[in-house]
């Protein structure tokens, strides 16, 4: 879970930066098991979504997700995609509908359920999909890129700038991000009042 003063500190600076320690975390997945961030001790880094499965941008990027995965998985990146969304105000995203979704689609990666909305308010998430990409520094993982997978949120085929894959190609080549931040687009995260 995340530590109450992680989460404080987080929620007062209004969510990680870039170069933040990340904050942890531990989520019931898809298949019932709980992942947390320190499962992933021996990969290099982590591509972290949040999205849902009700947002038509969260939609639109999907099959990107899973090709991301696909990509950059076996070059110790792996997407774990989290769902921060409250079923309450948006009953599509409840943890049965994330089950089914993750089966439909076939997610090849962790499909997360962020029940109490702390590890999404701890990064200071606010859309659907928004993107933080971390690095591992050997104890702890930091923040490496914030913000949007790429520049075409509507049509995969007219992306010209791709964000994401040109900061995870940096870290694996070992030099800084080119662009560490950039501005997420997608449905607002249904926050609890």
């Amino acid at each position: 879970m995340v530590s109450f003063i992680t989460l404080v500190g987080s929620l007062l600076a209004g969510g990680v930066k870039v170069g933040d320690k990340a904050p942890s975390f531990a989520l019931k997945n898809v298949d019932g098991s709980i992942v947390q961030l320190s499962d992933f001790a021996k990969e290099k880094g982590i591509i972290l979504i949040f999205t849902c499965n009700h947002c038509p941008y969260a939609k639109l990027y999907e099959d990107r997700i899973i090709a991301l995965h696909k990509e950059y998985a076996p070059k110790g990146f792996p997407v774990v995609a989290i769902n921060p969304n409250a079923p309450e105000i948006v009953p599509e995203d409840s943890y049965e509908n994330m089950q089914r979704r993750a089966k439909e689609k076939g997610y090849p990666f962790p499909y997360l359920f962020d029940e109490t909305q702390e590890v999404a308010q701890a990064y200071g998430a606010t859309k659907t999909p928004h993107v933080f990409l971390l690095k591992n520094e050997g104890e702890s993982f930091t923040v490496a890129y914030i913000g949007a997978i790429d520049d075409s949120p509507n049509d995969a085929r007219k992306v010209r700038q791709k964000y994401l894959a040109n900061a995870i190609t940096a870290l694996l080549e070992g030099k800084p991000v080119p662009i560490a931040e950039t501005k997420a687009v997608g449905c607002s995260i249904k926050y609890r009042k």
